[in-house]
């Protein structure tokens, strides 16, 4: 018996409206934790903490909810043209709605780490980074639910400005920390604060790409230039690895996005930022980072390993990144004369910035000066 059109229309429209609905209260799940998220660092409320990692699961729950929603949808309506793309539109976002909830937990795991230190930082550029952010994701789920491209497309150009203030973050909290205004033990926790916000910001500018592909059917993401990101990982992000994302940006490969991390960071090595300053090269404002604090790994086009230990961190096959080995010995932990140990580092940097020539030259398919 063949269903009669005004019927199939009207339980098609059930379906996508029930989806609609999980999906908002996930993102009201979303807006609660952030929100609740900015509120207990300013206020250093331990309690309030710990309710966002608790209510963690919820959002996990959801999104498994959705994913089962949408592909029995696909199955039993068999949609066409625009339900066909809202269904697997709707499955990209839900995995953007879950990642900015666990980017409202990490946030809410570094204020437990940090509620008990009483140098505590200005908070003017957090509260403003973590207000742009929810209001960027407000007006992306906003322009999914009405099916609004102009609102997409509106949102997507403040994108900008959050990484403006993550990096003025970045800066303000360095400074603070030479100062010895604020411990080392607060400046991983609090630079991580910083970019768990503006990543709010890139999972709302997907969310929008997404919305801009259902409502019209072309595809914004990866328009324009490819970027490749490379991480070079090492013991310490102390020397080598500061090196490396130093020597990386100096030599200003376009397309070419360099980052570093440490498996158990310790504050960057002196003699390493003063060599690098001999080489026309400022890596002071570089921060010492845990690999535990760099947000989805798997984002990474192409992980270095700098020493043995850091082979650890290369994801297990099957996966898209590219994991390269260049164990290079530490110039820093060299012992010796002030000549031998400058010729360790020169030795060091020398091939660092053959192998990022190299590399680049590879991705680019150019020679470079």
């Amino acid at each position: 018996m063949t269903i009669e059109q005004p019927l199939y229309e009207k339980t098609l429209q059930r379906d996508v409206d029930f989806i609609r609905g999980k999906v908002t209260e996930m993102y009201e799940l979303d807006h609660r934790a952030l929100s609740e998220a900015i509120d207990s660092f300013k206020a250093c409320n331990r309690q309030q903490a710990y309710s966002i990692i608790l209510r963690d699961e919820r959002i996990d729950e959801l999104e498994k909810e959705i994913d089962r929603l949408c592909l029995e949808f696909l199955v039993r309506q068999q949609p066409v043209a625009l339900h066909l793309r809202f269904a697997y539109v709707t499955i990209k976002i839900n995995q953007e709605l879950e990642r900015i909830g666990d980017y409202a937990e990490s946030v809410a795991r570094q204020v437990l780490k940090i509620s008990t230190v009483t140098r505590q930082p200005p908070l003017d550029l957090f509260e403003a980074i973590a207000n742009l952010s929810i209001s960027m994701l407000e007006s992306a789920v906003k322009s999914y639910l009405e099916e609004d491209a102009d609102l997409a497309r509106q949102t997507m150009e403040i994108e900008e400005e959050t990484n403006n203030l993550r990096d003025q973050i970045n800066t303000e909290m360095y400074e603070l920390h030479k100062e010895k205004k604020i411990p080392f033990k607060s400046l991983t926790p609090l630079l991580t604060i910083g970019r768990r916000f503006e990543r709010v910001a890139d999972q709302a500018k997907n969310l929008c790409e997404e919305v801009l592909y259902m409502c019209t059917g072309e595809y914004a993401k990866h328009q324009g230039k490819e970027v490749w990101r490379i991480l070079f990982v090492d013991d310490h992000n102390s020397c080598r690895t500061q090196m490396a994302e130093g020597i990386g940006n100096a030599i200003g490969l376009p397309k070419l996005l360099f980052r570093s991390a440490g498996l158990e960071p310790k504050e960057m090595v002196d003699s390493t930022i003063r060599y690098m300053e001999s080489k026309n090269i400022d890596i002071s404002r570089q921060s010492s980072l845990s690999t535990d604090h760099i947000p989805n790994l798997d984002h990474f086009h192409i992980i270095i390993a700098l020493s043995k230990r850091a082979r650890k961190l290369f994801p297990k096959p099957p996966g898209k990144t590219i994991c390269l080995d260049w164990h290079i010995d530490d110039p820093s932990a060299k012992e010796g004369t002030d000549d031998q140990i400058q010729s360790a580092y020169e030795e060091t940097y020398n091939l660092i910035h053959t192998n990022i020539q190299d590399l680049g030259e590879a991705i680019l398919g150019t020679q470079i000066d």
